[in-house]
């Protein structure tokens, strides 16, 4: 992973080499594809490249599988809801803490929190980032709100790349490149994540409205775009010696309003 790399124009059949890498990073794989033509041979397995393409609507498309009581140790009054896709796609979780939903049409916008699982950060307690402090915040915030409010839990690691992906980065970061070129130099955007499961997630809940923890401009324009009223509160965490190259390059690059 050296470079430096250079781009190359798609083939002349552009759509199957859009959807080729778009399957790979489905699959949470490096995308990059070898492509061969399939003429003549029989009994191959194969997909029109339109339906590859529409993966990202296809995994928006969840129902609600279970729920039960989970208190928390942040937020006590706590109801967990699972959202599983049609196309068999990892579950989705939501946090409904307090009287959210009991209250829905009453209290005015829902107190909402977007957070995408980080396991180093979440469970192994990373300082490189800060997904954990923003998680442990959040539900400590959702449940001191007199309204309560819902966090969801969505499994996009690593801003959608996937979890060895987003190792790979931090091996990147660590000869010296920032986030969002560790992301591109291994063939992604710097942010892969599509919030139009988020908002359906939402809707099912029978949100309409909500009041958005969150720093980050693309998840408000991610809600919006799906017809969620949305209104911004800041959701900060204190830099530390290992992440305070990051925030800056998400304040300075990706827009992030710290």
């Amino acid at each position: 992973m050296k470079g430096p790399f250079t781009t190359r124009a798609l083939a002349a059949d552009a759509e199957s080499a859009r959807a080729a890498i778009a399957l790979v990073k489905h699959a949470a794989l490096l995308p990059a594809v070898y492509a061969v033509p399939l003429a003549g041979v029989a009994a191959v397995l194969t997909a029109p490249a339109g339906a590859v393409l529409a993966l990202p609507a296809a995994a928006a498309d969840v129902r609600i599988s279970s729920r039960a009581r989970l208190p928390l140790a942040l937020a006590e009054n706590t109801e967990v809801v699972a959202f599983r896709p049609a196309d068999g796609g990892p579950e989705h979780l939501a946090l409904v803490i307090g009287d959210a939903l009991s209250n829905l049409g009453r209290a005015g916008p829902v107190l909402v929190r977007l957070h995408s699982a980080c396991l180093t950060g979440d469970v192994l307690g990373s300082l490189k980032w800060d997904c954990g402090p923003q998680l442990h915040a959040a539900l400590a915030a959702i449940a001191a709100n007199p309204g309560g409010g819902i966090l969801l839990y969505l499994q996009q690691e690593g801003r959608g790349i996937g979890l060895l992906n987003k190792l790979r980065a931090y091996a990147l970061q660590d000869q010296g490149f920032d986030t969002v070129d560790a992301n591109t130099r291994l063939g992604f955007e710097p942010d892969e994540r599509d919030f139009t499961l988020a908002a359906a997630m939402l809707r099912q809940l029978g949100v309409g409205a909500v009041t958005l923890l969150t720093n980050n401009p693309g998840k408000v324009a991610g809600l919006a775009a799906h017809g969620l009223a949305v209104t911004r509160i800041e959701h900060s965490m204190a830099p530390n010696p290992h992440n305070s190259a990051y925030l800056g390059t998400k304040r300075d690059r990706q827009g992030h309003m710290l």
